[in-house]
């Protein structure tokens, strides 16, 4: 896969390509040497198939030329470390080789330091500097063009994640694109894809954080309008999406996730625990302008749930991902690879919740960690039929559940607080026997504190809720 580069780093290399390099007065300054020059200008400003051929009779000498031979000769790129426009010049013609010359990526592998010239070049402190930006494509092209990674890349490859990382975050929608294409390039196989995720703070973070842009979504993923199914995307200029997220980006974004998504079994419950992927994914869904970017988030969804049935199903349920899938069947969608993701994800769905009871719903909302008003919360027959199964399901894994969602401060969604209060008040008023193990858990004290909230709702909640200990007060413990 040829990803084409974003129109500054394309504009950069040629810029470079373009410029005088005074090659005799470098050899005579010992910047390289005349077997180095002689190299560089045999593949230098030639046809593309006589560079091809001239390095595919020599690719010892290329390799050596680059990266060196330890002990013995330097890389070039180390011969002229200290003249950046030459450095500059040499990392733009390595990359325009690579590009052209499948043999000598191989090749240059086959060294035992491939990337030992090249990583410090990721380095700068002039921000202004190109030189790191040249470097990772770079640095990208050979790593992904191994089969699996090169004995070196475990090494390489988190250093080159790390660089990216800072592009990811930049406010320059044209850096996170650079960023978001080598990532891309980079996640072809498990291992890569194993590394991506374990600096997951580095690298998954400031995509989520594009994403939530373009949905509207905020930043701790806990927008009320969401989770009760209405959220909407503010009027923002043709061909972008919240936050003025460009729609190549966003693809180019969920394209990287979607690669991703196929270590589902590794990354599923981190991505819904950490980001709110299913959430955020079922609003995206509803935004998606272009058929490409639907099919996009309907295959990450079903990779993702397909691994993590048990956990991720119950979030897919309640953000009503279901009916969404029926509304863009009624699209009729021309794609195949989306009507065949979709069938799956819909039959997949359709199975779950034959089999889930009231309580199951319930269960399953409290673990999201997330609460809207459900129709279980108001419903008194089902706390009377359920409160003391709620307290002692898993060891009363529930109630402690809904004491660390109560210890949050829920600063965008202050009906998480009022919900939770209400389901206390029940579980109290339902089994006033099992109270102290709900003030155990620090409930009755947190119940308290929420009484002072500014929000309406959370007071009248909370106080409704303690009125259910104030009750049993005189009675023996």
């Amino acid at each position: 896969m040829s990803l084409d580069p974003p129109t500054y780093l394309y504009s950069l290399q040629n810029n470079i390509r373009a410029r005088p390099i005074p090659w005799d007065g470098a050899v005579r300054a010992g910047t390289i040497n005349d077997e180095q020059l002689s190299k560089i200008r045999a593949v230098d400003k030639v046809r593309k198939d006589q560079r091809k051929q001239v390095i595919e009779s020599d690719l010892d000498g290329y390799r050596i030329l680059f990266l060196g031979e330890p002990s013995v000769k330097p890389s070039v790129l180390e011969s002229a470390s200290r003249r950046a426009d030459v450095v500059q010049y040499i990392i733009v013609l390595l990359g325009d080789l690579l590009e052209g010359v499948p043999a000598l990526s191989k090749v240059l592998l086959e060294h035992p330091e491939p990337y030992k010239p090249l990583l410090p070049l990721l380095q700068s402190t002039n921000t202004e500097d190109p030189l790191p930006l040249l470097t990772s494509t770079v640095l990208t092209r050979m790593i992904a063009s191994a089969p699996g990674l090169a004995k070196s890349a475990p090494v390489a490859m988190p250093k080159l994640l790390t660089y990216l990382s800072t592009l990811a975050k930049s406010s320059d929608g044209g850096l996170q694109d650079i960023a978001v294409l080598q990532y891309s390039a980079l996640l072809r196989g498990r291992k890569s894809r194993e590394l991506f995720w374990s600096q997951r703070k580095e690298t998954v973070s400031p995509l989520i954080d594009i994403l939530r842009a373009a949905a509207s979504v905020g930043g701790n993923g806990d927008s009320a309008s969401v989770w009760s199914g209405g959220a909407s995307v503010r009027s923002v200029p043709e061909g972008t999406l919240g936050g003025n997220v460009g729609l190549q980006l966003l693809y180019d974004i969920l394209l990287v996730i979607w690669q991703l998504s196929f270590e589902g079994a590794t990354v599923g419950e981190g991505l819904d625990d950490e980001y709110d992927i299913i959430q955020l994914f079922t609003q995206l869904l509803k935004l998606s302008p272009k058929e490409k970017t639907t099919r996009l988030l309907v295959s990450s969804l079903y990779n993702l749930l397909s691994t993590n049935q048990s956990t991720l199903l119950p979030a897919a349920v309640l953000v009503r991902l279901p009916a969404l899938l029926q509304n863009l069947n009624a699209r009729h969608p021309s794609d195949q690879d989306l009507l065949d993701d979709l069938k799956n994800l819909t039959e997949m769905l359709e199975e779950y919740t034959k089999t889930q009871t009231t309580f199951d719903e319930y269960a399953a909302e409290v673990n999201t960690g997330h609460l809207r008003w459900s129709p279980p919360h108001r419903n008194s027959t089902f706390w009377a039929e359920n409160a003391r199964r709620i307290l002692e399901h898993e060891n009363g894994e529930l109630p402690r559940k809904l004491a660390e969602i109560m210890g949050k401060p829920w600063e965008n969604d202050k009906q998480v607080l009022a919900i939770a209060c209400n389901d206390v008040g029940y579980l109290v008023k339902e089994v006033p026997e099992k109270r102290i193990q709900l003030e155990k858990l620090g409930l009755k004290t947190r119940v308290m504190e929420l009484m002072t909230e500014p929000d309406e709702t959370v007071r009248w909640e909370s106080l409704n809720a303690l009125s259910g200990w104030l009750r049993y007060s005189f009675e023996m413990k």
